[in-house]
């Protein structure tokens, strides 16, 4: 009995020196960027890499992406802060596909540059940010993504918003953020998820804003309906099971099978031919640069890639080793995704038919921007016959 009061203190101390140190910890924690005002030594040096990663890498994952000219817009609380772009931005940017300008004129940062080229920046009325996606400056097409100084303090707003007020002070801010946004390794390849929008926008624009356009039938899709989530559920595990799978001459047969579930699917469910469509077009927009972001990653961590040396300045960059554990994470998490009311299912769905799609139909990639041509018409297109 004493030995087991004494489990039970130990434990209650343990607990509550956690506590303590969790709220100290908290006292640290930054409610605003260092100086929003400036990009700064880190936020330039991971575009860098993104930039460098992308012309050394990015061919290989989707051939032209990596010649192709697309700066990159960075933003915090304050300001966007626009680099790459050839001679001095026109004011603003494009909100696409709607074509809306916002934003301000831009300006040269003093004191800062970025391959030898001017950075710039615009200032930020509230409300009014660029996006995680995709914009045009100019003519130009550019990828946007908030700085990862700014992505951490946004985070920890939001959870602190959500917790009851007792839990705030020792909730452990820190270790949630590391867990849910991961090393300067998984910034980078979500900056190269918005690059791989920017080259969708390039190189397909009809097709780029058709899909985008699509995301307004959200409030049409049958979200709430539990046959089709289960239905649904079955769907994504079959894809998760077929990117696990070890016996490649299976594969076509699992192909079928998984195109004969989702056919069935879309009858239970009477999906309207533009429902149906939206499915392809969100898979074709965001599940391309899923497949994109994390090919990127995977060909970083090759022996033929080296990083930039800066990048040894990063606080937690690894040079891309950890590919194989994130791999891991998308797999297991997939099937987890049929009851995510939003699209979030389509960016696992048209990832996994992506790699599919490398393993039964090479050269799939020629046909993919073009019009009316989408992933599970691939799928089946190859694996018909076999």
């Amino acid at each position: 009995m004493k030995a087991l009061r004494f489990i039970l203190f130990g434990f209650i101390g343990l607990c509550f020196l956690l506590i303590i140190a969790s709220a100290l910890s908290n006292f640290g924690l930054s409610h605003a960027s260092a100086q929003p005002e400036m990009l700064g030594e880190a936020e330039t040096t991971r575009q860098a890499e993104l930039f460098h990663l992308r012309r050394a890498t990015g061919d290989a994952v989707w051939s032209g992406w990596g010649a192709a000219e697309l700066p990159a817009i960075a933003y915090n609380e304050g300001y966007a802060f626009l680099l790459g772009y050839p001679g001095w931005p026109p004011e603003g940017w494009f909100k696409v596909p709607a074509g809306t300008r916002l934003g301000a004129a831009w300006e040269a940062v003093a004191g800062e540059t970025f391959a030898g080229q001017a950075i710039y920046r615009s200032p930020l009325s509230a409300g009014v940010y660029p996006e995680n996606f995709a914009v045009r400056v100019g003519e130009r097409w550019a990828s946007s993504l908030q700085t990862r100084e700014w992505m951490r303090i946004q985070l920890a707003q939001t959870v602190r918003g959500d917790l009851p007020g007792f839990l705030r002070p020792v909730f452990p801010y820190r270790l949630f953020i590391g867990l849910m946004l991961g090393g300067d390794d998984k910034y980078i390849s979500a900056a190269a998820h918005e690059a791989f929008h920017a080259w969708q926008g390039l190189a397909a624009p009809d097709k780029f804003a058709a899909a985008e356009a699509a995301a307004r039938l959200d409030e049409r899709y049958p979200w709430e309906d539990e046959s089709l989530s289960q239905d649904w559920k079955a769907e994504l595990q079959r894809l998760a099971d077929m990117l696990r799978g070890e016996n490649p001459a299976a594969l076509p047969a699992q192909a079928r099978r998984f195109l004969d579930l989702r056919a069935a699917r879309r009858a239970a469910a009477n999906l309207s031919p533009e429902l149906i469509a939206y499915e392809q077009q969100r898979e074709w927009l965001e599940g391309l640069a899923r497949y994109a972001e994390l090919e990127i990653w995977r060909h970083g961590g090759l022996a033929s890639y080296e990083p930039l040396p800066a990048t040894a300045g990063l606080p937690d960059f690894d040079r891309y080793r950890g590919f194989a554990a994130r791999w891991q994470q998308e797999i297991d998490q997939m099937p987890r995704m049929y009851n995510d009311e939003g699209d979030g299912r389509f960016y696992y769905s048209g990832m996994a038919q992506a790699y599919l799609l490398d393993r039964l139909l090479p050269g799939w990639k020629e046909r993919a921007f073009a019009d009316g041509v989408w992933l599970d018409a691939l799928l089946a297109e190859a694996v018909r016959g076999e």
